[in-house]
Parts: C-alpha cells; structure tokens; sequence
C-alpha cells in the first residue's frame, strides 16, 4: 500500500510540474494583476523605436524614397506606384537653390500687387490702372439724350430712357505688365454721325507703393472719322491718381488734343452764316487742352461713389448761336455756346466685372471729345447713362 501511494506521488508531482510550466508560459507573472489598458500602454512602451527614414526627391514632385531596416522602396504618388531600390542606388538630395529669371521675378512681383480700388474711367475721365499682361478687357457705354431736368418733360420718356441713346464700345489688351493696346469706337461726335474709331497705346509707369506717393499712366491715341478713313486727331494724356483716404481716390488727367478741330471741320458752314456776317471773321480755333478732375469714393468694399468735372482752353467742341440786338433784332455776332463735362455716378464691382450708372452733361466718350458737353448742357442738367467693364481673360 505505501508502495502505491509513492508512485502516484511520484507521478503526480511531474505532471503538476508540467501543468505549472504551461501556465507560467502563457501567462508571466510579473507581479500584481494589471487591467487590459494597462497592459496595452505597457506593450506600446515596451515597443522597439522606428529606424524608418523618408526622403523626398527634389527632381521629381510626388515621388518619395522610404528606408527602414536596410530596405528602401521607392514611392510614386502620382503614379500609384512603388518599386525597390537597390543598395548601392544614391538616395537624392535637396536640390540647389533655383534663383528666378529676373522677368520672371518681375512678374511674380507685378501679379502679386493688390488691384487698385477704382475702375478704367470715373465717369468718362480716365485713371491710370494698372492692364495686366495678356489680359483682354472689353468696356461698353451707354449715354441717352435726354436730360433728367425738367422732370415735366422727362416723366413720360421714362426719365430719358425712351430718348435716342449712343452706344459706344472698345477693347484694351495687355502687351506686357506696363504696355497696353486700346481700341474704342463711338458713332457720335456733334451733331451728326462721326463714326469715329480711336486705337491707342498706353504706359503704366508709376504705382502709388514704395517711394512714388502717386500712381501714373501715359497714354497716346489717333482719332478717325468715318470708321479711321479721314479727319485724324492725335491725342497726347497723363493719368494720375493719388489716395488721400483708405477710401477715397483722387486723380487728374491733363490732355493735349491736336487736330480736334482740324480743316475747321466744327466751324460755320457758309450757308449758315447770316450774309452780313463774313465766314472768315468766325473761327473755334483748332487744338484742345483738357484738365479732367475726379474723386472716387468707396462706401462699402465695392461700392464706390464718382465725380469729375473737365475744363478745356482752346478749341471747345459746342453749339454755334447767332447773336442779335434785342431792341432792333440787327444780327450782331456769332457766339460759340460750350459747356464743359461734368459726371457722377454710382459704380458696383463683382469679381472681373463693373457697373457704373451714370449722370453727365454729354454723349461724347471718346479721349478728344468727352471733355465738352455736346447738348451744350449745363452742370445742372445732365442725362443718364452707364458703363460696362468685364475683363475676359
């Protein structure tokens, strides 16, 4: 009986042994029973540190080099593809420093300047904003005859609007950041149908940044009558805008206008010269100096309102008035009754596009005639009207 109870001692304490040994295997026992978070952050503590290492390959965007434990692959992100790379393969560098083409540096710098807070023209005064290169910009105006004042006779004609209109439109292009190109055409002179067609060059040769206090533009253009076939004249214009506010421009834009008159083609005619009065004693003159004043004014981010008044020496583009005594009626002299231009408005800007509702004492647009009033009304009578700036490309 002792014998046998020895053997199952004999027996029993290797298996328990084995029994112990399988649980210490599975299941250490490192001291008091931890919680499974526990656990885990001690697994993550306990966790070898990255050797990887990312390398981004200056010659090719989108492509990187990734290397850990003595292997490398090689990672295409535009292509979705990756490939091994080999040992003795060098791994690419940061690349030299790439310093731009002094042009091109130029015109980052241009193109990064803020656009001016004013359109192409107050109201027909222009101002000198900046065309940006290879840029296409079309402008539409719109002037109708009759005058707002007197509202009696206005009313019914939908204050002006049902009255004869002349529309006029051009094309500006930018040559480069500074030099532009213009062409504008507008059937209306004096009178009678001009068909007059102007192209121009144009200058920007100061911004209001840095050390100029101003902003500057030169401008020169050729006026032909009858679609550009006859009656030439030649415009000369500085363009210069100045802020004095955060939220006012002021600008002035002084012009020469050769030939505005030229061949007399504004004088008299012989047979409206009354007989007792030679054609010869009466002449207007036949160049043209104009000094265009104007204000714009924002009053929101976008809406800004406009002024600008044009005084003129020399030949004044108006309507010829026989002079009589009032007592006897004896006919005196003739007299060249002028009136020079004045405008305001109202202008709304939207992304690559403006709108200006207008109210000025002319029908005239382009750069020779706008300065003269040609219903000859005065500066408290004016029409309405509006423009249409939209930049294409």
């Amino acid at each position: 009986m002792k014998r046998s109870k020895k053997s199952c001692v004999i027996i029993l304490v290797p298996a328990l042994m084995l029994i112990l040994a399988e649980l210490c295997i599975a299941s250490p026992i490192s001291g008091p029973q931890q919680s499974p978070e526990t656990k885990a952050t001690a697994g993550k503590q306990a966790a070898p540190p990255s050797n990887m290492k990312v390398t981004f390959d200056e010659s090719e965007p989108g492509v990187v080099i990734v290397e850990s434990n003595g292997e490398r692959v090689r990672i295409d992100t535009k292509a979705k593809t990756f490939a091994s790379v080999r040992a003795d393969e060098q791994l690419p560098g940061p690349g030299p420093a790439i310093e731009p083409h002094p042009a091109l540096a130029a015109r980052q710098s241009d193109n990064s300047k803020p656009p001016e807070p004013y359109d192409y023209r107050i109201v027909n005064v222009p101002t000198p904003k900046r065309v940006p290169r290879h840029s296409l910009s079309v402008n539409f105006t719109h002037r109708f005859q009759q005058p707002i004042k007197p509202l009696k006779d206005s009313d019914d004609d939908l204050l002006g609007l049902d009255s004869f209109a002349v529309s006029s439109f051009g094309l500006t292009y930018g040559i480069t950041d500074k030099l532009y190109a213009s062409v504008y055409r507008s059937p209306l002179c004096q009178g009678t149908l001009c068909k007059t067609i102007e192209i121009g060059l144009g200058y920007h040769l100061l911004d209001e940044a840095g050390r100029s206090p101003l902003a500057l533009s030169a401008y020169a253009s050729v006026e032909g009558d009858d679609n550009f076939r006859r009656r030439f004249t030649y415009n000369l214009q500085a363009m210069i805008g100045r802020s004095v506010t955060k939220y006012a421009n002021v600008f002035f834009s002084p012009a020469v206008h050769i030939n505005a008159n030229g061949n007399g083609r504004f004088n008299p005619r012989p047979e409206d010269i009354p007989p007792d009065l030679p054609a010869g004693d009466f002449r207007l003159g036949t160049h043209t100096g104009s000094f265009g004043f104007g204000v714009n004014g924002r009053i929101r981010p976008t809406v800004s309102l406009l002024f600008e008044y044009t005084p003129r020496v020399g030949f004044k583009l108006g309507e010829i008035n026989v002079v009589t005594d009032d007592q006897t009626g004896e006919i005196l002299r003739l007299e060249n009754n002028s009136e020079a231009e004045i405008g305001f408005g109202v202008e709304k800007r939207i992304g690559r596009h403006v709108f200006s509702l207008t109210f000025s004492n002319t029908q005239t647009t382009t750069t020779s005639r706008y300065n003269s009033s040609n219903l000859v009304l005065p500066p408290k009578r004016f029409s309405i009207g509006f423009n249409i700036y939209r930049r294409l490309l």
